[in-house]
Order: C-alpha cells, then sequence, then structure tokens
C-alpha cells in the first residue's frame, strides 16, 4: 500500500470549508472533519512536490495551528470506513455502504458505494447539491457525462433516473478503479462506462448534460471542453467552488454559450446549473 500525509488543521467547520475549496487545488485524494479539526489526506510523493505551496497558503491564511503525519493507506482507509454512516438526499436518493442493510421499505433510489477515501460518497455539500441538481432534471433517454466522478455517485444516480448512457471521467486511477467497483454494486454496467483520464478524453463526444463537480481552477480551464460536447439545449452543471468564484464561472460559461438557469447552494458550497442557447 501507498504511504500518504495527512495533514490536520485546527479549525471552525466553517474555516475547515474553506480550506478544503482551497486545498482542492493541490493533489489531496480527500478530506474529513470532526472535532475541530480538518483531515486532507495526499501521497507522500506528491506531497513533497506541493508541501512549500501548501504551508504558504495556510500561513496567507492565518493558520498556524496544523501538524503532518505520515501514515499507510490500508490504516486511514478502515479508520474512515468504520465512521460511515448513510446519506439522505432529498427523501428520494438514500447512499449507504454495502455493510449498511437495505430498507425494502424505501420509496426512493438506493445506491451502493464502497466507502474510500475520496470526495463523492454523499457526504460533501457538493455531492449533495449535484444530486438534488439531477432529481430536478428530466434524464430519461439523455447521454450524460460526469467529469471527476470521485466514486460514481453522479453517474449512478443518473443512470438510475432513466439516463440512457453515462461517461465517467476520473484522473485519480484509484478513484476511477473505485468507480467501476461501484458501478458493478449498482447494476448499471450497462448503462455507465468509467474512464481514467481528463478532458482530453472526451473529445468527439457528444452529451445532452455535463456534471462537473471538481474545482473552480479546473472548471475555468476544462469548461470550454466540457462544452464542445454539448449541444443547443444541452445542461452544463457545476459545483465544488465559493461564492466568490459564482461571477467568474458565471462569465465563462456565458462566453461559451451557455444561459444561467439555477443557482443553488449548501453551506458555502455553491452549485451553477445552465443551458447552451448555441
Amino acid at each position: 500500500m501507498a504511504a500518504y500525509t495527512k495533514l490536520s488543521i485546527y479549525a471552525t467547520e466553517e474555516q475547515g470549508d474553506i480550506l478544503t475549496a482551497y486545498l482542492s487545488d493541490f493533489p489531496f485524494d480527500s478530506f474529513d472533519y470532526g472535532d475541530g479539526l480538518l483531515n486532507a489526506y495526499i501521497a507522500q510523493p506528491e506531497f513533497v512536490e506541493c508541501r512549500d505551496e501548501v504551508e504558504e497558503l495556510l500561513c496567507n491564511e492565518g493558520i498556524l495551528d496544523y501538524y503532518f503525519e505520515d501514515i499507510e493507506q490500508q490504516n486511514w482507509n478502515a479508520a474512515w470506513e468504520s465512521n460511515f454512516k448513510e446519506v439522505e438526499v432529498k427523501n428520494r436518493v438514500l447512499i449507504r455502504a454495502p455493510f449498511h442493510k437495505s430498507n425494502p421499505l424505501y420509496k426512493g433510489l438506493e445506491i451502493v458505494i464502497q466507502p474510500k477515501m475520496s470526495f463523492g460518497t454523499g457526504h460533501h455539500a457538493t455531492t449533495r447539491l449535484m444530486v438534488e441538481t439531477l432529481l430536478d432534471l428530466d434524464l430519461r433517454g439523455k447521454r450524460v457525462l460526469d467529469m471527476g466522478s470521485g466514486t460514481g455517485v453522479l453517474a449512478i444516480v443518473a443512470a438510475k433516473l432513466g439516463a440512457e448512457s453515462v461517461l465517467a471521467v476520473e484522473i485519480d486511477e484509484m478513484a476511477e478503479e473505485s468507480v467501476r467497483e461501484n458501478i458493478s454494486l449498482n447494476n448499471v454496467d450497462d448503462r455507465v462506462k468509467s474512464v481514467h483520464g481528463d478532458a482530453s478524453s472526451i473529445k468527439g463526444d457528444k452529451f445532452d448534460i455535463v456534471l462537473a463537480n471538481i474545482n473552480r481552477n479546473v472548471l475555468l480551464a476544462d469548461m470550454a471542453a466540457y462544452s464542445a460536447t454539448v449541444s443547443k439545449g444541452g445542461i452544463l452543471a457545476i459545483s465544488g467552488f465559493l461564492e466568490e468564484d459564482n461571477a467568474i464561472l458565471v462569465k465563462k460559461a456565458k462566453a461559451l454559450g451557455y444561459k444561467q438557469t439555477k443557482h443553488s447552494k449548501c453551506d458555502i458550497w455553491q452549485m451553477l446549473e445552465f443551458e447552451k442557447t448555441k
């Protein structure tokens, strides 16, 4: 198992959310928060390359109370999985782990996710925002793209809501393996395809709906690539950023021929939805 570094920062919950957004620009695999402590996990080789920048960021934010700890992946995975709880969205989608009992009386969708240390389990506000967005869309017969798919939650929800096909693209190799596992767990192998790659992986494809729950910098860099795959009338839904990022993302989307159709938020996190008009 690969060795990881855990960065632990003493912070309020609001500070933790803001720092998570900023640290997402670095190659951290995942984050968790509890008891006044934000934990961020990153592979040791990647941490060596960005440690100075991370510490500079923390200093600029006035964060002085933090520490680093080297750990083995198997240890922190097991510890995190032991605390994994079910998540329900709008009383219509229940996201649970395989070790949670299925509720035969539940009338909504049940999504089974093998918990790993990454975004996309439904616990993070941005994932919930995107699931809520999917629940408000008509996905029947649509081709959907899930960029930065994490554990594959959004791709699986889209398929269960009637999407004809879903392409899940994830840049992290370990996370992409998790997507494949979760696709099988939810019996949507016939409609969901997982790919290890980035925005270059979608060149030449066409989609009706594009989902991108990433971060501001990646969204700004790759939005043109997403747009090239969407025809007039198609939908782009994005999350993974703060309120201060809304204006620049809306401006970028409008320049690519989109009009804003929806804005929602959860805590400090934002979701923007657009329709392509040309």
